[in-house]
């Protein structure tokens, strides 16, 4: 499994805004340069969020985009779904790969495993919002092993 770039991107910009302490829009061109993103690949990202209503923008000469709500109200997962389209795909819920295999009748004790995998992946991505990865990386580990392990 991997962390697709719109993934990882659509976080980094994100909690770029969630950093900025004023709620004056930010240009995606600004937010590309300061984190050496591909300028394009940031405003398609923009985009996506805004869809989802993680963002808003403002036109103009002042304009770009801020968050819509309070970094402690936005999940990684609102985040990662609103950039990607969802956590993780599990491949036989969406992409059979043959009807004697993937049909939902068919006896699988794989798929199973993949589903409980698409059920904890979101609960951790859940329980972390833009507000917590606000702080110093041990800080965030510590967090994360509260939402893993209660």
């Amino acid at each position: 499994m991997r962390v697709t770039t719109w993934a990882e991107y659509g976080v980094i910009v994100a909690l770029h805004l969630a950093r900025r302490e004023s709620s004056n829009p930010v240009p995606a061109r600004d937010v590309a340069e300061f984190e050496h993103l591909p300028t394009d690949y940031v405003e398609q990202i923009f985009l996506r969020l805004r869809r989802a209503g993680l963002v808003t923008s403002v036109r103009g000469a002042r304009g770009g985009y801020r968050l819509s709500r309070e970094p402690a109200e936005i999940s990684i997962r609102d985040v990662v779904e609103a950039a990607e389209g969802t956590t993780f795909e599990v491949n036989c819920d969406s992409h059979r790969v043959s009807d004697q295999r993937c049909d939902p009748a068919v006896n699988c004790s794989i798929r199973p495993v993949w589903r409980m995998l698409r059920t904890r992946i979101d609960e951790v991505l859940s329980g972390v919002s833009l507000e917590d990865l606000l702080v110093q990386e041990e800080a965030v580990s510590e967090r994360l092993e509260s939402v893993v392990f209660g």
